[in-house]
Parts: structure tokens; C-alpha cells; sequence
């Protein structure tokens, strides 16, 4: 082995919460990921250095990531009803071909097209919004 070991120990005072939560997180931890103590206590500080650091330079980062995970969120519930409609509207289309009754002729000048335009067009720009 080239390179430079350093050992240390770390104590649990399993009376202390903090100390408790922290030894049942290494007991628990996922042995695929962190193979040892070693990894995941190194894991563990880096990622709480980096965050604080990101934090420092930048206060406003926790914050904007809420903000984008919430808009994430919306997005997605938006999408999800978008296809719904989609698949409700060609399920209804179906059986009504099946039984064979004929769609009523949209009114002259695509007065629902432009109904349902006019519907897209104001979701999009709540989206946008964000």
C-alpha cells in the first residue's frame, strides 16, 4: 500500500440522542454503498463540509432547492393529469366507436379546438410562472 493511513476513533455515548441516532445510522447503513464504518463516516463528513461551504457562499440554496422540488413536484401532477385526460378521452372515443355511436361534428370554426388551445395556453403560463 502507497500512501499515507491515518487512524482515529470515534466514540458513541449511546446515552447522548445525537450519539444514538448517529451509531444506529452506521448499523443500518447500506453495506453495498459504504462497505465499512471507514466509508461511511468519511461519506458522512464530506457531504456536511461541502453543504455547509455551499451554504456560506450562498445562503439562499436550501431555499431554491425547495422551491425547485415543489416545482418538480407540480410539474410532474400537471403532466400526470394532462395524460390522464389523454387516456380518458381516447377511452371514451373507443367504446364509443365500439358501439357504435358516432362522435358529434365539432361547430363550425373549431370553436373547441380553440376552447382547449386557449386552456393549454393559460396552464402553460401558470407554469411558467414559477
Amino acid at each position: 500500500m502507497s500512501g499515507r493511513i491515518v487512524s482515529t476513533n470515534i466514540r458513541f455515548n449511546l446515552e447522548k440522542e445525537a450519539d444514538r441516532t448517529a451509531w444506529d445510522y452506521l448499523q443500518q447503513r447500506d453495506k453495498g454503498q459504504h462497505r465499512s464504518y471507514s466509508r461511511a463516516v468519511i461519506a458522512a463528513v464530506n457531504d456536511y463540509f461541502e453543504r455547509r461551504g455551499r451554504l456560506a457562499s450562498d445562503p439562499y440554496l436550501e431555499t431554491r432547492e425547495k422551491e425547485d422540488a415543489f416545482l418538480l413536484r407540480v410539474l410532474e401532477t400537471i403532466r400526470a393529469g394532462f395524460n390522464h385526460a389523454a387516456l380518458v378521452s381516447a377511452a371514451d372515443t373507443f367504446l364509443q366507436f365500439l358501439q357504435g355511436v358516432q362522435p358529434q361534428a365539432a361547430p363550425a370554426g373549431g370553436v373547441i379546438q380553440e376552447d382547449q388551445q386557449e386552456a393549454d395556453d393559460t396552464a402553460l403560463d401558470f407554469v411558467d410562472s414559477f
